[in-house]
């Protein structure tokens, strides 16, 4: 077992779409009016280092649920998994969650006290059950008694976690303060990372069907699951050109349209695939298309 297997299980195509929520929440605080007092480079930091701890959790936990299911077969055409090949043993792998799920804990609770500092215990205790609710989750996808990504539910989770929690909760960090109108950005990253995710599961479409798993793709096939895909990528543009025009922002508000075609591209491609080996290029294309969207955004922002 290398440091080099590790790397691979720890998955870091992934980050960068994981930090957008995080990038997108200290943007949207960085350039609000009630935040020129809040906004902090450390609970930035902090956060990113959460994010990417629960995230590595993540990707660990579904290598090791997957593998002990059965549901990695040699059919797979999506990236190799560490323990399903040998190169890293369950027994290793669990241990790897244990440390990973103690230092997303650790890292967790370091933010909220200073985020939380002198604000009272219940917004810490808010956060911290909000926080042991993401280990839960990323650890529940594929494993437990009754994973529930194998069930179809990991858009909603990604949607929740990626979207609506990391860019609210990480303005509100910053803040203390929240805006319901700030649903809308969320939602558009949330829904462009609901798109990777799908994206991984039309390719595996025919694998996971054999194995039980039953994703949205799975249960509804191929010609709806695209349909599905263009559908989250048009109201993730939809909803942050709601967020302009009742914002009433200027012009440079608007410099994340630039993004627009990329993710014009994203959906034609998943709609014209031949081969699902294909579609592995277009997960890592349309997870940095949702970070250069996250910060032309959030320059906009801050310029407007």
């Amino acid at each position: 077992m290398s440091v080099k297997n590790w790397i691979a299980a720890a998955r870091p195509r992934t980050l960068p779409l994981s930090l957008a929520s995080i990038i997108l929440g200290s943007f949207l605080a960085a350039g609000s009016s009630v935040s020129t007092e809040h906004f902090s480079w450390t609970i930035a930091l902090l956060a990113a280092l959460t994010t990417i701890f629960l995230q590595v959790l993540s990707n660990f936990a579904n290598d090791y649920g997957d593998a002990v299911s059965g549901k990695d077969t040699e059919l797979r055409v999506g990236p190799r998994r560490a323990v399903a090949t040998g190169d890293i043993t369950k027994e290793a792998m669990m241990r790897g969650i244990i440390i990973t799920s103690v230092l997303s804990l650790a890292s967790g609770i370091w933010l909220l006290v200073i985020a939380f500092f002198g604000a009272g215990p219940k917004l810490f205790w808010f956060f911290l059950i909000l926080g042991l609710l993401s280990i839960a989750a990323a650890i529940g996808y594929t494993n437990g008694k009754r994973p529930y990504g194998y069930a179809g539910f990991g858009d909603i989770a990604v949607l929740l976690f990626f979207g609506w929690v990391g860019v609210l909760g990480t303005y509100f960090l910053h803040t203390l303060s929240f805006s319901p109108i700030l649903l809308l950005p969320a939602t558009s990253v949330g829904l462009f990372a609901t798109g990777v995710l799908n994206i991984n599961n039309i390719r595996d479409i025919e694998t996971d069907t054999l194995t039980g798993k039953r994703s949205i793709p799975a249960r509804i096939g191929l010609p709806l699951a695209i349909r599905y895909h263009w559908g989250l990528l048009l109201a993730g543009m939809f909803c942050a050109l709601a967020y302009s025009f009742l914002t009433s922002a200027p012009a440079v508000g608007y410099l994340y349209v630039l993004t627009f075609p990329l993710f014009v591209v994203n959906g034609r491609f998943v709609a014209t695939h031949k081969r699902p080996a294909e579609l592995n290029a277009r997960l890592g294309q349309l997870a940095l298309s949702t970070l250069l969207f996250v910060i032309l955004f959030g320059l906009g922002q801050v310029l407007a």
